[in-house]
């Protein structure tokens, strides 16, 4: 089967899955306290689990050069991703609340609720290791670049004024799947005597396997609640959507290219995982982030659903062109 092929069935599977949460949501079974519970399911224990257990399986000493130079071509193509949408927000000269926003959309994904169901359905639970070291770099750079130029286009500072974030969130709870996996793995004898015990490791991967169901049915309710019909493509909106799902994956490729003719060698599905990632839609969180330093709300609720709906048609035209 073509590569094509194969990543719109992959999609489609993915969009079955939030399709049922759309649904669910449309129908009325789905309420508020039920979205927030589901929320709170999945980043405080599921995805912890998925993470640890995938760490357990997947992850070996020896990949740490390897991961490592992941964290290296993550870091420095989000780095070069904010110099150029500064230099773009104010070069077309967006409006205060919306330039900290759109420079964020583009360097912050989604990578919990799409990135890691996508990641998986595309090249299987082995590719975790790979999608983990973009999820830490992209998480830590949302918690304090991000939020911080979102935080500084705060439209009712004073001028002068210094923004303000909490530092609690360096480490959302889902990094502690990852912190707290990391002892099994370098103390000798500490992961072999914990995978003896099968309650344990049974019960935390079918835990860890809620995690794509539930994000994809999340997405779902969501896109019910943001309204897909009320997506607007106004000048800043489209440059954010070109940013997010033409520039950053295009940065990614050349960071990655120059990487590798300087001799860091990271193998293809990580190369593909890396790209994908930077391509996957805007972080979900971006119309509370919005909300908190008083930003244009209704622009990042507009980004976020656009990105997530269009990412249908932008992986498999990323898979294709990285095969070619």
């Amino acid at each position: 089967m073509s590569v094509f092929l194969t990543s719109v069935q992959s999609v489609l599977a993915i969009v079955l899955m939030i399709s049922v949460g759309y649904f669910g949501k449309s129908k009325g079974w789905f309420n508020k306290q039920f979205s927030e519970a589901l929320c709170k399911l999945i980043m405080q224990i599921a995805l912890p689990a998925s993470i640890f257990m995938a760490m357990q399986k997947y992850f070996h000493p020896e990949q740490l050069a390897t991961l490592s130079a992941g964290v290296i071509f993550t870091a420095a193509s989000i780095f070069i991703g904010y110099v150029l949408a500064f230099i773009a927000v104010h070069a077309f000269r967006v409006r205060p609340g919306r330039r900290g926003l759109m420079m964020t959309a583009i360097n912050g994904a989604n990578t919990v609720f799409i990135g890691m169901p996508l990641n998986i359905a595309l090249f299987g639970e082995e590719s975790l290791p790979y999608l983990l070291t973009y999820y830490i770099v992209n998480t830590i750079v949302i918690w304090t670049v991000g939020v911080w130029v979102t935080a500084a286009d705060d439209p009712t500072l004073e001028h002068g004024s210094k923004a303000k974030f909490d530092w609690h969130h360096l480490i959302p709870t889902p990094l502690w799947g990852f912190i707290v996996a990391l002892p099994f793995i370098y103390i000798p004898g500490l992961q072999a005597a914990f995978m003896k015990l099968t309650f344990a490791t049974t019960a935390l991967g079918d835990i860890g396997e809620l995690v794509t169901p539930l994000s994809l049915m999340y997405i779902g309710i969501m896109l019910k609640d943001f309204g897909i019909l009320k997506m607007e493509f106004d000048f800043n909106v489209i440059w954010t959507l070109l940013g997010r799902f033409v520039i950053s994956p295009v940065v990614m490729a050349l960071v990655i290219l120059v990487g590798l003719n300087a001799g860091i060698r990271i193998d293809s599905v990580f190369q593909q995982t890396l790209i994908v990632q930077a391509a996957t839609p805007a972080l979900a969180v971006l119309p509370i982030i919005a909300t908190m330093y008083h930003c244009d709300v209704k622009f990042a609720t507009n980004i976020v659903v656009s990105t997530s709906v269009l990412f249908v048609i932008v992986v498999p035209v990323i898979m294709v062109l990285q095969n070619l």
